[in-house]
């Protein structure tokens, strides 16, 4: 068993296991346009025991280099929407930095910030699995793959404006207003800031059950913008941890970590890209739900026990 050290993390575990562990954790969760990053870092935390706050700018480096291969796959099929990936990038932006602020100045200390964590979760949780199991009686169960295979898989748009944005996927045409998918991005940028996720992970479940768009097509538009804010939450924390040395607060990435994370990643949301058409979306967020609650709960208990 080859074992390397970690000197930012202070780990010391097999070198095959962060790959192994983002790679089947990416091929779920990259299906419904998120990276996977959530349920990273409390294994990170729990599991391996990386509780300082450089854990956070780690799992967004694991973004970094996971990402890529899935948002190629989306771009290669068509379904890649380019105004909703821009606005939600334009909001997520400037929250990332605000929630970078916020997890260095109050949350440094690991058990306050994992009772954050749970709360973020538990709330993703409940709307995914509420959402999804209140609608599986709609599913056509005599709908095959297929049939789902001879659908048109490109998404295109029909118009933008600053009031609204338009467009049409498999002869549907849905509507959403530009401004509320602009301050929930802000809102979910501030959040991922603080969480070390990118955001994907929050408002991927909120475009699919608030504005019942198909997660065939915001699934590349979400793993876009929590890849672009990743980059920007990286460059953050790696240019403000000279100003946190004094107080021996590790705040920089550990970069051999991430990437090897992101490895695994990599491969998992590529192939997830790949396959996402031929699962049933509902499925995959009801395990999803599910697998969120329990991680939520487990944090929010473990605080006060």
């Amino acid at each position: 068993m080859l074992e390397i050290h970690f000197p930012i993390s202070g780990l010391d575990i097999p070198i095959w296991l962060p790959p192994l562990v983002s790679f089947v954790i990416s091929y779920f969760t990259s299906m419904s346009g998120v990276s996977g990053a959530f349920l990273l870092l409390p294994f990170q935390m729990s599991v391996l025991g990386f509780t300082s706050p450089a854990v956070s700018p780690t799992n967004l480096v694991y973004n970094i280099v996971a990402i890529p291969s899935g948002v190629y796959r989306y771009f290669r099929e068509g379904r890649m929407l380019m105004p909703l990936t821009l606005i939600i990038i334009a909001g997520t932006l400037p929250g990332v930095i605000a929630g970078g602020f916020l997890r260095l100045e109050f949350l440094p200390d690991p058990k306050p910030f994992k009772v954050f964590a749970g709360l973020v979760l538990l709330y993703v949780g409940i709307r995914m699995f509420f959402d999804i199991a209140k609608n599986l009686k709609k599913e056509n169960p005599s709908t095959s793959n297929s049939t789902t295979n001879n659908l048109q898989w490109s998404a295109k748009t029909i118009s933008l404006s600053w009031n609204h944005y338009d467009f049409e996927f498999q002869g549907t045409v849905y509507k959403c207003r530009t401004e509320g998918i602009f301050i929930l991005s802000l809102i979910v940028g501030l959040v991922g800031g603080i969480y070390g996720i990118g955001g994907g992970a929050i408002i991927a479940p909120f475009l699919v059950a608030f504005y019942r768009l198909p997660v065939y097509t915001i699934a590349g538009a979400t793993l876009m913008g929590t890849f672009i804010t990743s980059i920007l939450g990286v460059i953050f924390y790696q240019l403000v941890a000279p100003f946190y040395e004094t107080s021996a607060m590790i705040v920089s990435p550990d970069w051999a970590l991430g990437v090897l994370f992101g490895i695994g990643g990599m491969l998992g949301v590529y192939l997830g890209a790949k396959t996402q058409k031929y699962v049933s979306a509902k499925w995959l967020k009801l395990i999803l739900g599910l697998t969120l609650l329990f991680v939520a709960l487990s944090y929010i208990i473990g605080y006060f026990i």
